[in-house]
């Protein structure tokens, strides 16, 4: 009898569906404790520090966090020792006297600290500035010096003579010696209005609202010059939102905002206009009209009426920056970026006193600095080599000096990781942080020093003080203390490493594993994802170690990887995306794959992806192009159709004209592939990406029948904060727990 019972119980096992290890209490606890509130300087500490720069150059503050206590800190540049800024037992006891609260040394909070010519201190403490006596420790209040009312309809010329404004949508100058009054544009009116700007995120109230009123003008340094747009908002087509969320009200707000999709021509336009102050009259140009995503962006130069123009065509296959001159109606071509597939992130920089302009190019096929002449207009390229130049950072040009950011120069370096050099301009090039991680870089307004926040996501944050001659280091100031971390089991991510899709380029990406890891176990693998091709997921400093632990914490594995098409690589890598953006995934799946060959403890039968943004369009695409790999998704603010999509975006990175590669990318038009567990979620206010593409995806798959779940969070907009944001990351986890990890989720838990 008890060996039957024993078989009945063993068929009864066999028959019953497989639960995995459940999720407790605590696993929620170890989960909230890695959120960023919950860790930076609590339980990991100095992983960034901030440094502050005083006014008159004579050295710094900031703060060193330790457990249960924080310290400011000061060095000067007359000695380079690190030292406390005050007595905190002494300031402390002095704050409880004067607001009759009690307050701890080692927790005070104080900001725009200012060393004063007495050397005593300026300090900023809950709203209002003290000048604090280092030696005596008396707080005297300072009388906030009355800024001058400034009036956001209104621009006074540098000289002080004239003070520029609309009316009737027409632009007037008025003297302020006279007060003269003088009309300088004649043709406004409304929806084509001068003096004026596009604004993003412009949004209406209403049927037939009103747009909010802006103002703007750009005067010379000489004040002989205004320069102004023209908008033209008359054909313009507008994007809509209802707000569901405001409790007084029993019926949806209507909101709305110009904002063109790819391809529309009816757009709100954008001319440039300039007006000479001494005969008040409109000097003509050759400069185009543009839309509001590729509009003449305008820079007075110092020698008078003269100004570059830069602007792009649609489509980004072509960027130009002009040299007008407003004194004999000269326009000259300084700079023609041109490109068969785009032109993204082009930078200048104009050096007046030397008459130069420094540009960034990837002309050669990777990211190098180049210089051109104003008077020759010839170029000549200060840097070049397979590597790319990610910032200029400072520029010094009495010394012709110019500090910049490169990653991928050595080999030997992980190519996401940046080192600052320095270059004149003869090309001659030296690199100031060799240290073989990746540099955070901050300048000094005088140039002479720079903080450097060096680490990779395994080797912990230091924060120097350096010399900006040659790179040397003149004072620590703070390290990492992660300690507390490290004794509950937490280990910095494993960066991985393999081959492209291409079969020959090294793509990078970073694993984190749960605190309780054990090799004996089969984890779950979950995708973090961004592949949008402006930007990198790949952690790149220490401080973003902790970025993907909250969620590993469950008991999965957790990885971002940068395939090709994304940025900060060559011309060819990023390339890779172009009108391509469906395949942006492909590399991953060949990650996720080469872990699970190599560690017998990854279950590549149970995937996971998550992404907000462009990652929402990514985590759609996984599951629609991918069905049979990816298995569960959170897609959040996703743009899940370039077509509904802000025109920018898509056009730059999809191409322009549209064309039938829209259609083949779309999320929505995939719909009936889907095959896994997809939850969608959305701000229902969302005016940077439009929750209609959510809301069309979610029909297609009602109309292909697919079973899916989605989530509106009626009062967000793009990014998702307080309640709806910890509502959002407790869904998130949730749906990965329930849907992967085939156990059951809990909803009570605390977040502190």
């Amino acid at each position: 009898m008890k060996q039957i019972s024993i078989l009945l119980f063993a068929l009864m096992l066999a028959s019953a569906p497989f639960c995995a290890q459940e999720v407790t209490q605590e696993d929620y606890k170890r989960a909230v404790g890695f959120m960023y509130n919950n860790y930076n300087n609590k339980t990991a500490f100095n992983l960034h520090t901030n440094v502050h720069w005083f006014k008159d150059n004579s050295g710094v503050w900031f703060i060193d966090y330790g457990k249960d206590k924080k310290t400011y800190k000061t060095v000067n540049f007359k000695n380079y020792k690190v030292v406390d800024l005050f007595n905190h037992e002494k300031l402390a006891n002095a704050l409880s006297k004067l607001s009759e609260k009690s307050f701890e040394a080692h927790n005070l909070s104080f900001s725009n600290i200012e060393r004063i010519k007495d050397g005593n201190l300026d300090v900023n403490f809950e709203g209002k500035t003290y000048t604090l006596n280092l030696k005596s420790y008396e707080l005297q209040l300072k009388e906030e010096e009355k800024e001058e009312e400034r009036n956001e309809f209104e621009s006074k010329s540098p000289d002080k003579k004239w003070i520029a404004y609309t009316k009737n949508y027409n632009l007037f100058i008025k003297s302020t010696e006279t007060s003269d009054i003088h009309q300088l544009s004649f043709d406004g009116k409304k929806g084509y209005e001068y003096a004026t700007y596009y604004g993003w995120y412009d949004i209406m109230e209403g049927e037939n609202a009103e747009r909010p009123k802006r103002f703007n003008v750009k005067w010379s340094d000489d004040s002989k010059w205004i320069s102004a747009h023209i908008v033209d908002f008359r054909n313009a087509e507008k994007m809509y939102l209802l707000d569901h969320s405001i409790d007084t009200l029993y019926k949806s707000k209507l909101l709305s905002y110009y904002r063109g999709s790819p391809g529309d021509t009816t757009m709100v336009h954008v001319t440039p206009a300039f007006f000479n102050v001494e005969t008040k009259k409109e000097v003509k140009t050759n400069l185009p009209t543009g839309t509001h995503i590729n509009s003449v962006a305008i820079e007075w130069m110092k020698n008078p009426g003269e100004l570059l123009a830069n602007y792009s065509e649609r489509g980004y296959k072509k960027e130009i920056l002009k040299h007008v001159n407003l004194n004999n109606g000269t326009e000259e071509t300084l700079i023609e970026e041109t490109s068969e597939t785009n032109i993204d992130n082009f930078w200048f920089k104009k050096l007046d006193d030397t008459q130069k302009i420094v540009f960034l190019s990837e002309r050669s096929g990777w990211r190098q600095l180049y210089m051109v002449d104003v008077k020759t207009k010839e170029t000549k390229a200060l840097t070049n080599g397979n590597y790319y130049i990610n910032s200029i950072v400072h520029t010094n040009e009495d010394k012709g000096d110019i500090y910049f950011l490169a990653s991928g120069k050595y080999k030997e370096m992980n190519p996401y990781h940046q080192q600052l050099f320095r270059v004149d301009f003869k090309g001659k090039m030296t690199l100031l942080t060799p240290e073989n991680t990746h540099h955070s870089i901050n300048f000094s307004k005088d140039g002479k020093h720079f903080i450097d926040n060096y680490s990779t996501i395994n080797i912990p944050t230091k924060t120097v003080l350096r010399s900006s001659k040659n790179g040397k280091i003149l004072a620590e100031l703070t390290q990492v203390n992660v300690d507390e971390a490290l004794s509950k089991g937490w280990q910095s991510p494993e960066v991985f490493e393999l081959t492209a899709k291409d079969g020959k380029t090294t793509i990078y990406g970073a694993m984190w594993k749960p605190t309780n890891f054990d090799s004996d176990r089969s984890y779950p693998i979950i995708d973090a994802t961004y592949t949008g091709p402006h930007t990198q997921v790949f952690p790149k400093s220490f401080d973003r170690a902790f970025n993907n632990q909250s969620l590993a914490e469950f008991g999965f594995i957790v990885i971002g990887v940068d395939g090709l098409g994304t940025s900060g690589r060559s011309k060819a890598f990023h390339n890779h995306s172009y009108k391509n953006m469906e395949n942006n995934l492909e590399d991953h799946v060949l990650a996720i794959t080469y872990l699970a060959n190599k560690y017998a403890w990854i279950d590549i039968d149970k995937v996971g992806i998550f992404g907000h943004s462009a990652g929402g369009y990514d985590t759609g695409r996984a599951m629609l192009g991918f069905p049979d790999f990816y298995k569960v998704g959170v897609a959040s603010a996703g743009d899940h159709d370039f077509r509904m999509e802000k025109a920018w975006w898509p056009e730059m990175y999809q191409g322009w004209p549209v064309d039938d590669t829209y259609e083949k990318v779309s999320n929505i038009t995939n719909a009936k592939n889907l095959k896994g567990k997809l939850l969608l979620v959305h701000g229902g206010i969302d005016e940077n990406v439009n929750p209609s593409a959510t809301f069309k995806l979610a029909e297609a798959l009602v109309n292909a029948d697919k079973d899916f779940d989605l989530l509106i969070l009626p009062s967000q907009r793009h990014g998702f904060q307080g309640k709806a944001r910890h509502y959002f990351i407790k869904k998130r986890w949730n749906y990965f727990i329930e849907h992967l990890l085939d156990t059951k989720p809990i909803w009570d838990f605390k977040w502190e």
